[in-house]
């Protein structure tokens, strides 16, 4: 998991240049539906919000049940926002439809700069079967052919390596390390920072097999 997820608060400081089209995001991979956060979703949510392991290395929850419902409503609100600041996902399998995590892309910095900072998280009996690896790179897809963006970065504790080798496997830079940047439950931790740009991933999604 990298550090954006299902809190209630927001962060975000500049909105995207994009079309306005965004409002009603799908997306599909061979195994997911990555779709916009409904009302009735939120028990689902709720599900790996509130999950101690989950949001170990994560600045927010683990989740009261308002706060959940409070990110689900705030999400849906910005889906009417022009420009869009935030997009906040819904992961779930196909065909069934089960949501079994969430990912973000949240705008950071001034609005020319078209960046935005990448989060997902999953429940942990997906852990491990390569969902957060799709949903990424699915994500990225969309970050750079359908918003518009010029770079994607995430935040990764450093203690979590199976978060930081999904984001090695696919390609992105390790740019930093930010010593004690990050307030988890009253302990300041570090982040290591990937990013990756536009064209350096439309350059390897053009190369692979």
């Amino acid at each position: 998991m990298v550090k954006r997820g299902p809190e209630a608060g927001d962060m975000s400081s500049a909105g995207l240049s994009g079309p306005t089209s965004l409002a009603a995001v799908s997306l599909h991979t061979a195994r997911l539906h990555i779709r916009e956060l409904e009302p009735l979703d939120w028990p689902a949510v709720h599900r790996y919000a509130a999950d101690p392991r989950v949001v170990e290395y994560l600045w927010w929850g683990p989740n009261s049940e308002a706060d959940t419902r409070a990110f689900i409503e705030k999400a849906r609100a910005e889906r009417i926002r022009s420009p869009r600041l935030d997009f906040d996902f819904a992961v779930t399998t196909q065909p069934s439809e089960a949501v079994i995590g969430g990912c973000s892309l949240h705008a950071r910095g001034r609005a020319e700069y078209r960046t935005c900072e990448i989060g997902y998280c999953f429940v942990p009996e997906t852990w491990r079967h390569g969902y957060a690896t799709e949903t990424v790179a699915a994500l990225l897809d969309f970050a750079f052919a359908t918003a518009g963006l010029h770079r994607v970065f995430g935040l990764v504790d450093p203690d979590n390596g199976a978060s930081a080798r999904l984001l090695e496997r696919l390609g992105l830079r390790r740019e930093g390390h930010m010593r004690r940047d990050t307030l988890i439950r009253g302990a300041w931790r570090d982040s290591l920072i990937y990013a990756t740009l536009a064209e350096e991933w439309t350059g390897r999604r053009a190369t692979r097999p």
